[in-house]
Formats: structure tokens, C-alpha cells, sequence
């Protein structure tokens, strides 16, 4: 699943408490990503990092909770990209590393 963080602390700070939950076997960071969006019916720009959570289908809806609460975005993204395909044994990994 993909979310993103306003600073590397912050990034950090959510990839550290889903891997510590046991929420997702992994979290890569992407820094400094450039985003322009709609928000309060402005266009805005806005540097952030964009972190890639390695998690299963099954703990989809406890990391979106644990994103909302550890979040200071007043709505974070929180969207979900099925794996397809993998190596098995990464697969497996992720399956046993998230309760």
C-alpha cells in the first residue's frame, strides 16, 4: 500500500510503528517526492516522502487505522495495490512477519 509524509522524521516515525505492530514486514521510504494536489479548493504543491508498506490483504484495514492515528494529515492517503505475482519466499516473508 502506498501512503506519504510531509518530512523524513515524520516517514520514519509511521514506517517504524507499522513494522514495530507487526502491520508490515517492510516500509521503504522514497524522499523528497513533488506532489500538486487540490486541497480546500486551492491548488497546492508540497515536498513529500512516500512510503511503500509491504503488508497482506488481511491487515489492510488495521494499517489504514494505525496511518490515521500516527498521521498529522488531516486525511492521509491510505490506497491499497495488490500484489499480483512475487517470489515466493518474499511472499511468505511478508505473510510471516505481519500478525
Amino acid at each position: 500500500m502506498l501512503t506519504t509524509a510531509g518530512s523524513d522524521q515524520e516517514a520514519r516515525n509511521i514506517a517504524t510503528a507499522l513494522v514495530e505492530r507487526q502491520l508490515a514486514a517492510c516500509v521503504n521510504i522514497i524522499p523528497r517526492i513533488a506532489s500538486v494536489y487540490r486541497w480546500q479548493g486551492k491548488i497546492e504543491e508540497a515536498d513529500e516522502w512516500l512510503l511503500i508498506v509491504k503488508t497482506t490483504p488481511a491487515a489492510f484495514e488495521r494499517v489504514r487505522d494505525a496511518i490515521k492515528e500516527l498521521h498529522p494529515y488531516e486525511v492521509p492517503e491510505c490506497i491499497s495495490i495488490p500484489i499480483e505475482d512475487g517470489s515466493p519466499a518474499y511472499l511468505k516473508w511478508i505473510a510471516e512477519s505481519v500478525k
